[in-house]
Protein backbone atom coordinates (compact mmCIF):
# COMPACT_ATOMS: atom_id res chain seq x y z
CA UNK A 1 0.00 0.00 0.00
CA UNK A 2 1.06 3.55 -0.74
CA UNK A 3 1.97 5.67 2.23
CA UNK A 4 -0.71 8.08 3.37
CA UNK A 5 0.05 11.75 3.73
CA UNK A 6 -3.13 12.64 5.63
CA UNK A 7 -4.26 11.89 9.19
CA UNK A 8 -4.31 8.19 10.16
CA UNK A 9 -7.41 6.17 9.39
CA UNK A 10 -9.24 4.98 12.50
CA UNK A 11 -10.33 1.38 13.06
CA UNK A 12 -12.34 0.20 16.08
CA UNK A 13 -12.21 -3.49 17.03
CA UNK A 14 -15.01 -4.72 19.35
CA UNK A 15 -14.62 -8.22 20.80
CA UNK A 16 -15.09 -9.72 24.26
CA UNK A 17 -12.11 -12.07 23.72
CA UNK A 18 -8.80 -10.35 24.69
CA UNK A 19 -6.73 -12.71 22.52
CA UNK A 20 -8.73 -11.69 19.43
CA UNK A 21 -8.10 -8.01 20.14
CA UNK A 22 -4.36 -8.71 20.59
CA UNK A 23 -4.24 -10.57 17.27
CA UNK A 24 -6.01 -7.70 15.51
CA UNK A 25 -3.65 -5.09 16.98
CA UNK A 26 -0.54 -7.10 16.09
CA UNK A 27 -1.73 -7.90 12.56
CA UNK A 28 -2.85 -4.39 11.63
CA UNK A 29 -0.21 -2.17 13.22
CA UNK A 30 1.05 0.33 10.61
CA UNK A 31 1.94 4.05 10.60
CA UNK A 32 -1.21 5.36 8.88
CA UNK A 33 -3.77 3.28 10.82
CA UNK A 34 -4.91 3.93 14.39
CA UNK A 35 -6.37 0.77 15.95
CA UNK A 36 -8.72 1.28 18.91
CA UNK A 37 -10.09 -1.67 20.88
CA UNK A 38 -13.08 -2.32 23.12
CA UNK A 39 -13.73 -5.51 25.10
CA UNK A 40 -17.48 -4.99 25.53
CA UNK A 41 -20.29 -3.92 23.18
CA UNK A 42 -21.18 -0.95 25.40
CA UNK A 43 -17.59 0.32 25.40
CA UNK A 44 -17.33 -0.29 21.66
CA UNK A 45 -20.55 1.59 20.88
CA UNK A 46 -19.36 4.54 22.95
CA UNK A 47 -16.03 4.49 21.10
CA UNK A 48 -17.76 4.46 17.70
CA UNK A 49 -19.94 7.42 18.62
CA UNK A 50 -17.01 9.44 19.97
CA UNK A 51 -14.44 8.68 17.27
CA UNK A 52 -16.63 7.93 14.22
CA UNK A 53 -14.05 5.56 12.69
CA UNK A 54 -13.80 4.58 9.04
CA UNK A 55 -13.72 0.82 9.84
CA UNK A 56 -15.20 -1.35 12.60
CA UNK A 57 -14.33 -4.99 13.30
CA UNK A 58 -17.26 -6.44 15.24
CA UNK A 59 -17.59 -9.81 16.96
CA UNK A 60 -20.96 -11.43 16.27
CA UNK A 61 -21.41 -13.22 19.59
CA UNK A 62 -21.09 -10.95 22.65
CA UNK A 63 -22.96 -10.72 25.96
CA UNK A 64 -25.82 -8.24 26.53
CA UNK A 65 -25.71 -6.69 23.03
CA UNK A 66 -25.31 -9.03 20.07
CA UNK A 67 -23.18 -8.21 17.06
CA UNK A 68 -26.19 -7.96 14.72
CA UNK A 69 -27.93 -5.47 17.03
CA UNK A 70 -24.77 -3.38 17.35
CA UNK A 71 -24.27 -3.56 13.57
CA UNK A 72 -27.71 -1.99 13.05
CA UNK A 73 -26.91 0.78 15.54
CA UNK A 74 -23.59 1.56 13.84
CA UNK A 75 -25.16 1.65 10.36
CA UNK A 76 -27.95 3.88 11.67
CA UNK A 77 -25.36 6.17 13.29
CA UNK A 78 -23.23 6.46 10.14
CA UNK A 79 -23.90 4.31 7.07
CA UNK A 80 -20.50 5.29 5.69
CA UNK A 81 -18.62 3.18 8.27
CA UNK A 82 -17.28 -0.12 6.87
CA UNK A 83 -18.28 -2.86 9.34
CA UNK A 84 -16.67 -6.31 9.21
CA UNK A 85 -18.35 -9.02 11.29
CA UNK A 86 -16.22 -11.67 13.03
CA UNK A 87 -17.67 -15.00 14.14
CA UNK A 88 -16.57 -18.44 15.25
CA UNK A 89 -19.88 -19.98 14.10
CA UNK A 90 -20.27 -19.38 10.36
CA UNK A 91 -23.59 -19.92 8.64
CA UNK A 92 -24.80 -18.79 5.23
CA UNK A 93 -27.96 -17.35 6.79
CA UNK A 94 -26.07 -15.14 9.26
CA UNK A 95 -23.65 -13.98 6.54
CA UNK A 96 -26.53 -12.96 4.26
CA UNK A 97 -28.31 -11.27 7.17
CA UNK A 98 -25.15 -9.34 8.05
CA UNK A 99 -24.70 -8.09 4.48
CA UNK A 100 -28.38 -7.12 4.25
CA UNK A 101 -28.07 -5.13 7.48
CA UNK A 102 -25.10 -3.16 6.18
CA UNK A 103 -21.93 -5.15 6.89
CA UNK A 104 -19.31 -4.97 4.15
CA UNK A 105 -17.54 -8.26 4.99
CA UNK A 106 -17.82 -11.38 7.13
CA UNK A 107 -14.81 -13.29 8.54
CA UNK A 108 -14.79 -16.65 10.32
CA UNK A 109 -12.62 -17.24 13.40
CA UNK A 110 -9.92 -18.30 13.71
CA UNK A 111 -8.48 -16.18 10.89
CA UNK A 112 -4.84 -15.78 9.93
CA UNK A 113 -3.10 -12.39 10.27
CA UNK A 114 -2.36 -12.52 6.52
CA UNK A 115 -6.04 -12.98 5.64
CA UNK A 116 -7.09 -10.20 8.03
CA UNK A 117 -4.49 -7.78 6.64
CA UNK A 118 -5.56 -8.60 3.09
CA UNK A 119 -9.24 -7.83 3.80
CA UNK A 120 -8.51 -4.69 5.80
CA UNK A 121 -5.98 -3.39 3.24
CA UNK A 122 -8.77 -3.24 0.66
CA UNK A 123 -10.93 -1.21 3.03
CA UNK A 124 -7.99 1.06 3.87
CA UNK A 125 -7.40 1.68 0.18
CA UNK A 126 -11.05 2.70 -0.24
CA UNK A 127 -10.87 4.92 2.85
CA UNK A 128 -7.75 6.67 1.54
CA UNK A 129 -9.47 7.23 -1.79
CA UNK A 130 -12.39 8.83 0.05
CA UNK A 131 -9.98 11.02 2.05
CA UNK A 132 -8.28 12.04 -1.18
CA UNK A 133 -11.64 12.76 -2.80
CA UNK A 134 -12.55 15.02 0.14
CA UNK A 135 -9.25 16.88 -0.27
CA UNK A 136 -9.92 17.31 -4.00
CA UNK A 137 -13.48 18.48 -3.27
CA UNK A 138 -12.03 21.08 -0.89
CA UNK A 139 -9.66 22.30 -3.58
CA UNK A 140 -12.49 22.36 -6.12
CA UNK A 141 -14.68 24.27 -3.67
CA UNK A 142 -12.00 26.94 -3.25
CA UNK A 143 -11.61 27.18 -7.02
CA UNK A 144 -15.39 27.45 -7.42
CA UNK A 145 -15.93 30.33 -4.99
CA UNK A 146 -16.63 33.78 -6.38
CA UNK A 147 -17.55 36.66 -4.08
CA UNK A 148 -19.47 34.45 -1.59
CA UNK A 149 -21.11 32.47 -4.41
CA UNK A 150 -20.27 28.87 -5.25
CA UNK A 151 -20.71 26.94 -8.48
CA UNK A 152 -19.24 25.38 -11.61
CA UNK A 153 -22.43 25.29 -13.68
CA UNK A 154 -21.79 26.85 -17.13
CA UNK A 155 -24.70 29.29 -16.76
CA UNK A 156 -23.41 30.44 -13.40
CA UNK A 157 -19.83 30.74 -14.64
CA UNK A 158 -21.11 33.02 -17.39
CA UNK A 159 -22.80 35.17 -14.72
CA UNK A 160 -19.50 35.34 -12.80
CA UNK A 161 -17.68 36.38 -15.98
CA UNK A 162 -20.21 39.11 -16.74
CA UNK A 163 -20.01 40.44 -13.18
CA UNK A 164 -16.22 40.79 -13.52
CA UNK A 165 -16.58 42.65 -16.82
CA UNK A 166 -19.51 44.86 -15.79
CA UNK A 167 -18.68 45.78 -12.17
CA UNK A 168 -16.01 48.45 -12.89
CA UNK A 169 -18.30 50.35 -15.28
CA UNK A 170 -22.02 49.84 -14.59
CA UNK A 171 -24.36 52.50 -13.22
CA UNK A 172 -27.59 50.47 -13.38
CA UNK A 173 -28.07 46.69 -13.42
CA UNK A 174 -30.99 44.26 -13.24
CA UNK A 175 -30.66 40.82 -11.62
CA UNK A 176 -33.40 38.29 -12.34
CA UNK A 177 -34.01 34.78 -11.11
CA UNK A 178 -36.31 32.66 -8.97
CA UNK A 179 -36.66 33.11 -5.24
CA UNK A 180 -33.55 32.06 -3.32
CA UNK A 181 -31.15 31.89 -6.28
CA UNK A 182 -28.77 34.47 -4.77
CA UNK A 183 -29.73 37.80 -6.34
CA UNK A 184 -28.54 39.86 -3.38
CA UNK A 185 -25.15 38.09 -3.53
CA UNK A 186 -24.84 39.20 -7.16
CA UNK A 187 -25.68 42.77 -6.15
CA UNK A 188 -23.05 42.64 -3.41
CA UNK A 189 -20.49 41.25 -5.87
CA UNK A 190 -21.18 44.08 -8.32
CA UNK A 191 -20.67 46.57 -5.49
CA UNK A 192 -17.53 44.90 -4.10
CA UNK A 193 -15.85 44.80 -7.51
CA UNK A 194 -16.83 48.36 -8.41
CA UNK A 195 -14.80 51.55 -7.81
CA UNK A 196 -17.18 52.42 -4.92
CA UNK A 197 -16.60 49.20 -2.94
CA UNK A 198 -15.58 51.16 0.15
CA UNK A 199 -18.79 53.20 0.10
CA UNK A 200 -22.30 52.41 1.35
CA UNK A 201 -24.28 49.41 0.10
CA UNK A 202 -27.92 50.13 1.03
CA UNK A 203 -30.78 47.64 0.64
CA UNK A 204 -34.49 48.28 0.11
CA UNK A 205 -36.79 45.25 0.10
CA UNK A 206 -39.65 46.60 -2.03
CA UNK A 207 -42.01 43.74 -1.08
CA UNK A 208 -41.75 44.74 2.58
CA UNK A 209 -42.44 48.50 2.22
CA UNK A 210 -45.98 49.83 2.71
CA UNK A 211 -47.11 51.56 -0.50
CA UNK A 212 -47.79 54.91 1.18
CA UNK A 213 -44.27 54.99 2.64
CA UNK A 214 -42.28 54.24 -0.52
CA UNK A 215 -41.38 57.82 -1.36
CA UNK A 216 -40.41 58.64 2.22
CA UNK A 217 -38.19 55.54 2.41
CA UNK A 218 -36.43 56.18 -0.89
CA UNK A 219 -36.30 59.97 -1.11
CA UNK A 220 -36.76 61.19 2.47
CA UNK A 221 -39.00 63.98 3.76
CA UNK A 222 -38.82 67.41 5.37
CA UNK A 223 -40.19 68.53 8.70
CA UNK A 224 -43.94 69.14 8.52
CA UNK A 225 -44.42 67.18 5.29
CA UNK A 226 -47.09 65.07 7.03
CA UNK A 227 -48.41 64.32 10.49
CA UNK A 228 -45.56 62.92 12.57
CA UNK A 229 -42.78 64.44 10.44
CA UNK A 230 -41.15 66.31 13.32
CA UNK A 231 -37.74 66.64 11.66
CA UNK A 232 -36.01 66.26 8.31
CA UNK A 233 -35.24 62.69 7.27
CA UNK A 234 -32.90 61.58 4.50
CA UNK A 235 -34.00 58.76 2.22
CA UNK A 236 -32.13 55.72 0.99
CA UNK A 237 -30.70 57.41 -2.10
CA UNK A 238 -29.19 60.30 -0.15
CA UNK A 239 -27.90 57.89 2.51
CA UNK A 240 -26.15 55.77 -0.11
CA UNK A 241 -24.90 58.65 -2.27
CA UNK A 242 -21.43 57.74 -3.48
CA UNK A 243 -22.21 54.03 -3.14
CA UNK A 244 -24.81 51.49 -4.27
CA UNK A 245 -28.57 51.09 -3.73
CA UNK A 246 -29.99 47.58 -4.03
CA UNK A 247 -33.73 47.52 -4.81
CA UNK A 248 -34.85 43.98 -4.07
CA UNK A 249 -38.10 42.78 -5.67
CA UNK A 250 -38.48 45.86 -7.86
CA UNK A 251 -41.63 44.30 -9.34
CA UNK A 252 -43.48 45.08 -6.09
CA UNK A 253 -42.82 48.84 -6.40
CA UNK A 254 -46.00 50.91 -7.02
CA UNK A 255 -46.37 52.58 -10.43
CA UNK A 256 -46.35 56.07 -8.90
CA UNK A 257 -42.98 55.39 -7.26
CA UNK A 258 -41.65 53.81 -10.46
CA UNK A 259 -42.00 57.12 -12.30
CA UNK A 260 -40.02 58.93 -9.59
CA UNK A 261 -37.38 56.21 -9.61
CA UNK A 262 -37.01 56.66 -13.37
CA UNK A 263 -36.13 60.33 -12.80
CA UNK A 264 -33.45 59.33 -10.28
CA UNK A 265 -31.94 56.90 -12.75
CA UNK A 266 -32.00 59.43 -15.60
CA UNK A 267 -30.91 62.60 -13.80
CA UNK A 268 -29.42 61.42 -10.45
CA UNK A 269 -31.83 63.81 -8.72
CA UNK A 270 -34.31 63.34 -5.87
CA UNK A 271 -36.89 65.48 -4.09
CA UNK A 272 -37.74 64.90 -0.46
CA UNK A 273 -41.44 64.54 0.32
CA UNK A 274 -42.84 68.00 1.15
CA UNK A 275 -39.99 69.93 -0.48
CA UNK A 276 -39.69 71.41 -4.00
CA UNK A 277 -35.88 71.47 -3.73
CA UNK A 278 -33.99 69.20 -6.08
CA UNK A 279 -31.05 67.37 -4.54
CA UNK A 280 -28.24 65.75 -6.47
CA UNK A 281 -27.16 62.19 -5.64
CA UNK A 282 -24.48 59.94 -7.07
CA UNK A 283 -25.51 56.29 -6.76
CA UNK A 284 -25.21 53.03 -8.60
CA UNK A 285 -28.47 51.08 -8.65
CA UNK A 286 -28.92 47.31 -8.75
CA UNK A 287 -32.53 46.10 -9.02
CA UNK A 288 -33.67 42.50 -8.60
CA UNK A 289 -36.86 40.57 -9.19
CA UNK A 290 -38.20 37.03 -9.36
CA UNK A 291 -41.12 38.16 -11.52
CA UNK A 292 -41.48 38.38 -15.30
CA UNK A 293 -41.29 42.14 -15.85
CA UNK A 294 -42.30 41.86 -19.52
CA UNK A 295 -45.55 40.17 -18.48
CA UNK A 296 -46.06 42.88 -15.87
CA UNK A 297 -45.52 45.53 -18.56
CA UNK A 298 -48.20 43.89 -20.72
CA UNK A 299 -50.52 43.91 -17.69
CA UNK A 300 -49.77 47.63 -17.08
CA UNK A 301 -48.20 46.86 -13.69
CA UNK A 302 -44.64 47.90 -14.56
CA UNK A 303 -43.37 50.85 -16.59
CA UNK A 304 -41.82 49.87 -19.90
CA UNK A 305 -39.43 52.84 -19.92
CA UNK A 306 -38.20 51.91 -16.42
CA UNK A 307 -37.62 48.30 -17.51
CA UNK A 308 -35.47 49.37 -20.47
CA UNK A 309 -33.51 51.72 -18.23
CA UNK A 310 -32.90 48.96 -15.66
CA UNK A 311 -32.12 46.19 -18.14
CA UNK A 312 -29.17 47.90 -19.83
CA UNK A 313 -27.18 45.26 -17.91
CA UNK A 314 -29.22 42.15 -17.05
CA UNK A 315 -27.92 39.12 -15.15
CA UNK A 316 -30.14 36.04 -14.96
CA UNK A 317 -29.51 33.39 -12.31
CA UNK A 318 -30.34 29.70 -12.89
CA UNK A 319 -32.49 27.67 -10.52
CA UNK A 320 -30.78 25.11 -8.30
CA UNK A 321 -32.80 22.42 -10.13
CA UNK A 322 -30.97 23.47 -13.31
CA UNK A 323 -27.52 23.23 -11.72
CA UNK A 324 -27.72 20.01 -9.69
CA UNK A 325 -24.03 19.37 -10.48
CA UNK A 326 -23.24 22.17 -7.99
CA UNK A 327 -25.05 20.44 -5.09
CA UNK A 328 -21.93 18.72 -3.63
CA UNK A 329 -20.00 22.00 -3.70
CA UNK A 330 -22.85 23.92 -2.09
CA UNK A 331 -23.31 21.23 0.56
CA UNK A 332 -19.64 21.41 1.51
CA UNK A 333 -19.72 25.23 1.44
CA UNK A 334 -22.64 25.38 3.89
CA UNK A 335 -21.25 22.58 6.10
CA UNK A 336 -18.02 24.53 6.55
CA UNK A 337 -19.92 27.71 7.35
CA UNK A 338 -22.27 26.13 9.90
CA UNK A 339 -19.45 24.11 11.47
CA UNK A 340 -17.73 27.43 12.27
CA UNK A 341 -20.98 29.12 13.29
CA UNK A 342 -22.12 26.35 15.65
CA UNK A 343 -18.60 25.28 16.67
CA UNK A 344 -19.38 21.69 15.68
CA UNK A 345 -17.00 19.33 13.84
CA UNK A 346 -19.28 18.81 10.82
CA UNK A 347 -17.40 16.69 8.28
CA UNK A 348 -19.78 15.56 5.55
CA UNK A 349 -23.16 14.14 4.58
CA UNK A 350 -23.85 10.43 4.45
CA UNK A 351 -24.26 8.91 1.01
CA UNK A 352 -27.98 8.33 1.51
CA UNK A 353 -28.48 11.93 2.69
CA UNK A 354 -26.68 13.18 -0.43
CA UNK A 355 -28.87 10.95 -2.58
CA UNK A 356 -32.02 12.32 -0.91
CA UNK A 357 -30.91 15.91 -1.46
CA UNK A 358 -30.09 15.20 -5.11
CA UNK A 359 -33.61 13.84 -5.74
CA UNK A 360 -35.32 16.91 -4.27
CA UNK A 361 -36.66 19.64 -6.60
CA UNK A 362 -35.52 22.61 -4.41
CA UNK A 363 -38.35 25.08 -5.12
CA UNK A 364 -36.72 27.50 -2.65
CA UNK A 365 -33.35 27.14 -4.42
CA UNK A 366 -30.07 28.00 -2.62
CA UNK A 367 -31.79 29.62 0.34
CA UNK A 368 -33.87 26.51 1.00
CA UNK A 369 -30.73 24.34 0.80
CA UNK A 370 -29.00 26.70 3.24
CA UNK A 371 -31.92 26.49 5.68
CA UNK A 372 -32.09 22.68 5.41
CA UNK A 373 -28.36 22.22 6.06
CA UNK A 374 -28.31 24.82 8.83
CA UNK A 375 -31.09 22.97 10.62
CA UNK A 376 -29.43 19.61 9.97
CA UNK A 377 -26.11 20.83 11.42
CA UNK A 378 -27.92 21.82 14.60
CA UNK A 379 -29.74 18.49 14.83
CA UNK A 380 -26.82 16.16 13.97
CA UNK A 381 -25.24 14.42 16.95
CA UNK A 382 -22.04 13.34 15.23
CA UNK A 383 -19.89 14.91 12.55
CA UNK A 384 -21.91 13.43 9.67
CA UNK A 385 -25.38 14.54 8.56
CA UNK A 386 -27.67 11.61 7.82
CA UNK A 387 -31.25 11.35 6.56
CA UNK A 388 -32.61 11.41 10.12
CA UNK A 389 -31.14 14.91 10.57
CA UNK A 390 -33.01 16.37 7.58
CA UNK A 391 -36.42 18.10 7.89
CA UNK A 392 -39.49 15.87 7.77
CA UNK A 393 -40.99 17.33 4.54
CA UNK A 394 -37.78 16.54 2.69
CA UNK A 395 -37.53 13.02 4.14
CA UNK A 396 -41.09 12.30 3.06
CA UNK A 397 -40.78 13.56 -0.51
CA UNK A 398 -42.14 11.31 -3.23
CA UNK A 399 -40.86 11.01 -6.80
CA UNK A 400 -42.58 13.34 -9.26
CA UNK A 401 -43.38 11.92 -12.68
CA UNK A 402 -46.46 12.68 -14.76
CA UNK A 403 -48.93 15.48 -15.17
CA UNK A 404 -51.86 14.88 -12.83
CA UNK A 405 -52.60 16.37 -9.43
CA UNK A 406 -50.32 13.89 -7.67
CA UNK A 407 -47.51 14.13 -10.23
CA UNK A 408 -47.14 17.67 -11.58
CA UNK A 409 -44.93 18.32 -14.57
CA UNK A 410 -44.35 22.07 -14.36
CA UNK A 411 -42.11 23.78 -11.80
CA UNK A 412 -45.06 26.03 -10.81
CA UNK A 413 -47.22 22.97 -10.04
CA UNK A 414 -44.41 21.36 -8.04
CA UNK A 415 -43.85 24.57 -6.08
CA UNK A 416 -47.58 24.91 -5.35
CA UNK A 417 -48.04 21.32 -4.18
CA UNK A 418 -44.86 21.35 -2.08
CA UNK A 419 -45.87 24.67 -0.46
CA UNK A 420 -49.34 23.24 0.32
CA UNK A 421 -47.79 20.15 1.96
CA UNK A 422 -45.41 22.21 4.10
CA UNK A 423 -48.28 24.59 5.00
CA UNK A 424 -50.26 21.59 6.24
CA UNK A 425 -47.28 20.33 8.28
CA UNK A 426 -46.95 23.81 9.80
CA UNK A 427 -50.58 23.80 10.93
CA UNK A 428 -51.62 26.42 8.39
CA UNK A 429 -49.17 29.05 9.69
CA UNK A 430 -47.86 30.89 6.64
CA UNK A 431 -45.03 32.67 8.47
CA UNK A 432 -43.52 29.38 9.66
CA UNK A 433 -44.16 27.84 6.23
CA UNK A 434 -42.30 30.67 4.48
CA UNK A 435 -39.43 30.33 6.96
CA UNK A 436 -39.23 26.55 6.38
CA UNK A 437 -39.17 27.05 2.61
CA UNK A 438 -36.63 29.87 2.80
CA UNK A 439 -38.90 32.39 1.05
CA UNK A 440 -40.83 35.54 1.99
CA UNK A 441 -44.53 35.58 2.77
CA UNK A 442 -45.16 37.63 -0.38
CA UNK A 443 -43.63 34.86 -2.49
CA UNK A 444 -45.55 32.17 -0.56
CA UNK A 445 -48.84 33.96 -1.31
CA UNK A 446 -47.93 34.08 -5.00
CA UNK A 447 -47.10 30.34 -5.04
CA UNK A 448 -50.39 29.57 -3.26
CA UNK A 449 -52.30 31.80 -5.68
CA UNK A 450 -53.46 34.19 -2.95
CA UNK A 451 -53.50 37.94 -3.65
CA UNK A 452 -53.58 39.28 -0.09
CA UNK A 453 -52.23 38.20 3.30
CA UNK A 454 -54.59 36.23 5.50
CA UNK A 455 -55.73 38.62 8.30
CA UNK A 456 -55.74 35.68 10.72
CA UNK A 457 -52.08 34.94 10.00
CA UNK A 458 -50.42 37.78 11.87
CA UNK A 459 -47.35 36.18 13.46
CA UNK A 460 -44.54 38.78 13.08
CA UNK A 461 -42.39 38.23 9.98
CA UNK A 462 -38.84 37.21 10.88
CA UNK A 463 -37.39 36.63 7.42
CA UNK A 464 -34.87 39.22 6.29
CA UNK A 465 -33.64 39.96 2.79
CA UNK A 466 -36.91 38.42 1.60
CA UNK A 467 -36.34 37.64 -2.04
CA UNK A 468 -32.68 37.86 -2.92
Amino acid sequence: MAASTGPPIQLVAIDDEPESLELIEDALTQPDLEVLTASSPEEGWDLVRRRNPEIVLLDLMMPRIGGMELLEKIVEFDPGIDVVLLTGHYSTESAVEAIQKGACDYLTKPFSPVLLRGRIDKLLLDARKRHHAVELEGELLEASRFENMVGRNPQLLEVFSRIRRVAPHYRIALVTGATGTGKELVAQALHQLSPVASKTFAVCNCSAVVETLFESELFGYVKGAFTGATQDHIGLFEYASGGTVFLDEIGDMPLATQSKLLRVLQNQEIQRVGSPAVRKVDVRVVAATNQDLKTMIADKRFREDLYYRLSMVELKLPRLADRKEDLPLLEQHFLERFARQYNKPMRNLSRRAQALLSRYSWPGNIRELENVLGNACMMAQGDTIDVRDLPQPLREQTPQAGGDEENPTSMAEMEHQHACRVLEWMGGNKVRTARALGISRATLYRILGEDHPDPDDQVPESITGAES
